[in-house]
């Protein structure tokens, strides 16, 4: 298997960029507005944050199962 290596966070961002575009438009059907770089930081800073060597799988498994009530409480925090 091809192991990905990424040279900065906004690259390794752009690569998920589609994952977090999808969740924003599943989220989006529930009458929840966000932005994927919102989703970004909230990965970033509660769910990523003590985790190393993380898979793309396993960040796009992350990001696809985000927690709703977590994420609004997480937004109304950084308003």
């Amino acid at each position: 298997m091809e192991e990905f290596k990424f040279s900065s966070l906004n690259e390794l961002y752009t690569r998920l960029y589609p994952a977090f575009n999808t969740r924003k438009v599943e989220l989006l059907r529930q009458g929840i507005e966000v932005r994927e770089i919102d989703l970004w930081n909230f990965l970033k800073e509660s769910v990523w944050i003590d985790n190393k060597n993380l898979s793309i799988y396993d960040m796009v498994s992350d990001i696809m199962k985000i927690d709703e009530v977590k994420l609004k409480d997480y937004i109304n925090k950084t308003k």
